[in-house]
């Protein structure tokens, strides 16, 4: 693997690498030093130009545990405020000795343009509507570790409840989780669901109502305002009647069930209930599993071949 862009550069065979490799990383995690120098004398740059907390600190976390050097780039605080271009940028950065770079931006594609102007790896973490790979890889980590089968969601229903046509997460999760043999049902008003979605191999339904007693996972989305370019068909009180999670809807999710959000929630809009309060909710709890599968991306791209158990066996 040279660079992760989209969750289709991956095989299922990978993804289920992927997500053993985590398993090591997250052994890691749990130590009293959670450090090891499996990446001691790389440079990884973080390069945002939208704006993150789970993302870029869980990707800097997980490169600091590996033992690499991390450079942070603000866009709101660099030359790009003086007319520099992403490309001049990019060489730039490279030219001090990155390794890898991950990149977020508002635009679809921008990631896999960055591959041209360096010889680092590259990984997406977010274009525009397009793409948010290790989101769901830490999705998929989260539900096979919950439910105890590792290389597969065969059995599982998932339902993906709110603003699917602005969200990358659900393009990505959807690709994963299918691919890995789930069941998913999109739960969203009509201007809500993309305008085709012939070949993501899901079914629909118009409210949380109609499955939220059903599924094995509930996974909520917020309203992607800063995406939205025209007026929402439906009216705030009508979306949150029929597609918020309130506390009667949660208490009527199975015993088994996982809540899960990839945040920031917009609480009294998507989520109406305390999810603390959920005993399924396992929300904080991928917001962990994703300093785990970011160490494992990273150490992939940039670790070689040298097994996990030699390399990452040590402390720091």
């Amino acid at each position: 693997m040279n660079h992760l862009l989209s969750t289709r550069d991956l095989s299922v065979d990978e993804i289920v690498q992927l997500l053993e490799l985590a398993d090591h990383m997250a052994e890691i995690n749990s130590r009293a030093v959670p450090k090891v120098p499996a990446l001691r004398g790389k440079t990884i740059a973080s390069v945002f130009f939208e704006d993150s907390t789970r993302t870029r600190l869980s990707f800097e976390t997980a490169a600091k545990r590996l033992s690499a050097e991390v450079m942070t780039f603000s866009a709101s605080t660099s030359s790009v405020n003086k007319g520099e271009s992403l490309r001049d940028t990019i060489e730039t950065l490279t030219a001090m000795g990155v390794h890898a770079f991950v990149v977020r931006h508002k635009s679809s594609g921008v990631p896999k343009q960055v591959t041209q102007w360096t010889n680092a790896a590259v990984v997406n973490a977010g274009d525009g509507w397009h793409q948010h790979p290790t989101q769901a890889m830490l999705d998929a980590y989260t539900i096979t570790r919950n439910f105890g089968d590792k290389e597969s969601m065969a059995g599982r229903t998932i339902a993906i409840v709110g603003d699917i046509k602005h969200s990358r997460v659900a393009r990505s999760n959807v690709d994963v989780f299918t691919r890995m043999g789930a069941t998913v049902v999109l739960v969203a008003p009509d201007a809500l669901l993309p305008s085709s979605i012939e070949g993501w191999n899901v079914t629909t339904a118009s409210s949380i109502d109609e499955v939220v007693g059903h599924v094995d996972v509930l996974y909520m989305l917020r309203m992607q305002r800063e995406r939205m370019d025209e007026s929402l068909v439906i009216s705030m009180k009508e979306y949150t009647d029929l597609y918020a999670l309130t506390q009667d809807r949660a208490a009527r999710l199975a015993p088994h069930a996982l809540l899960m959000h990839p945040g920031p929630i917009n609480r009294g809009v998507e989520m109406q209930v305390d999810p603390s309060e959920v005993p399924g909710s396992r929300i904080l709890q991928q917001v962990a599993n994703g300093i785990s599968v970011r160490m494992a991306v990273l150490f992939s791209l940039l670790g070689g071949e040298i097994s996990p158990a030699i390399t990452l066996g040590g402390d720091a």
